[in-house]
């Protein structure tokens, strides 16, 4: 099979350009010809080249699934329904795929391959509807997914919460360290060389660094925006985010935190999909893909191969040494009942608050030793500016 790009017009004239794939260009000039499409040209996708499509906001996408489901519900058809919305969307590059979407379900796609063809949609989201289709229950999956979203929304955004203050904190403290280095040392700086007075080492050390930052900062700065640019295009390549993973989970106390948020979200991932009727070594495979620590996912890709062999989950995730021993102990009960699904669920509540609750203390600890450090460091960039100047009243008060 090739990948096409195909320019078409619709029965309202509009002009789309999609990607598909077929054995020949003239099988899929053929299919869309008997859909009804004025078909303008079909090329190989390998002579063009493809922008990356604009992923959809969380919030945006929720809202569609809980208006598409909606309209399940209420008995209009699948096609209609992604048609409808795709018009009603505020957002143009959504609704441009959407319009992809509805057409490549009137040409004979499945809605899972049509939304999974967009690129820019959740791993999760196409499995689950792979796994509605299979089981010709879209409405209970969609239902399963949204819900799964919705928690993992309302986490995602108490952890941004808790961590808007700490940031704030922090760049107070750079903004007033380079404020007074740039602008108030400078100034210290022409007072002392008219008075002409022998400067004490840490004054002398201010005003050199003061100096320097004024002459070469703008130098300063450039090096450092190029090495934190080139530090985060490095964590983005596989080698790059294996090693920071790896550092983050050994932090103390914040590694632990990184580990249980992770083996939440995989717990839940694949709760999600056992439910929606995806088989176990599928719903692994996916529920890896769906997180961001490359520690669990090789944990979880190492299972994978037990799983197929017919060792039990919790056996095949505990021969890893990544899972928590909590997490183990509740996925074996949850098999040996029977309900492992519920249990997985039980794992990411259970984890999430956890996660939450040392998030707080950890804040509670941080935000006062943020607001020492910035105490700490105006009192000595003042005692370095105004030391001279309590010598001279020294010197003055003596003779």
């Amino acid at each position: 099979m090739t990948e096409f790009i195909v320019k078409i017009a619709d029965e309202r004239g509009r002009i789309l350009e999609q990607t598909h794939a077929a054995a020949t260009a003239d099988e899929l000039r053929a299919r869309f010809t008997q859909a009804g499409y004025l078909v303008y040209s079909v090329k190989p996708r390998s002579t063009l080249g493809i922008a990356q499509k604009k992923k959809v906001k969380l919030d945006t996408f929720l809202i569609f699934n809980q208006q598409f489901l909606t309209l399940i519900r209420a008995g209009l058809p699948i096609l209609g329904s992604i048609d409808l919305l795709a018009k009603r969307q505020k957002d143009e590059s959504f609704a441009a795929q959407l319009g992809d979407v509805a057409t490549r379900v009137k040409t004979g796609e499945a809605i899972s391959q049509a939304f999974d063809a967009q690129g820019s949609f959740p791993l999760v989201y196409t499995v689950t509807l792979q796994a509605g289709e299979r089981s010709g229950n879209l409405e209970e999956v969609l239902q399963r997914f949204l819900d799964f979203q919705r928690v993992s929304l309302t986490f995602r955004k108490k952890l941004k919460a808790s961590l808007i203050y700490p940031t704030f904190l922090i760049l107070m403290v750079i903004g007033l360290f380079i404020f007074l280095v740039t602008f108030v040392v400078p100034r210290f700086a022409q007072l002392y060389d008219q008075l002409g007075t022998k400067l004490p080492g840490l004054t002398l050390l201010l005003l050199e660094i003061g100096q320097g930052a004024q002459h070469y900062g703008i130098y300063i700065g450039a090096v450092v925006a190029l090495i934190v640019y080139g530090i985060i295009r490095w964590t983005k390549t596989e080698g790059g985010a294996t090693l920071i993973d790896r550092v983050r989970v050994n932090l103390p106390v914040i590694g632990q935190v990184w580990l249980k948020y992770q083996v939440g979200l995989f717990s839940r991932t694949l709760s999600t999909l056992l439910q929606g009727g995806l088989p176990l070594v599928p719903s692994l495979e996916t529920a890896a893909r769906s997180i961001d620590s490359r520690s669990v996912q090789k944990a979880v890709y190492s299972s994978v191969e037990n799983v197929r062999e017919g060792k039990g989950l919790s056996i095949s995730l505990a021969n890893t040494g990544v899972f928590p021993a909590l997490s183990i102990e509740m996925i074996e009960v949850g098999e040996s009942t029977g309900a492992l699904p519920q249990m997985l669920n039980s794992v990411a509540e259970f984890f999430e608050e956890d996660v939450q609750t040392s998030l707080a203390a950890i804040m509670s600890l941080i935000e006062p030793a943020i607001l020492i450090v910035m105490g700490v460091v105006v009192v000595v960039i003042l005692i370095a500016l105004y030391l001279p100047i309590f010598s001279l009243n020294g010197v003055g008060g003596g003779s």
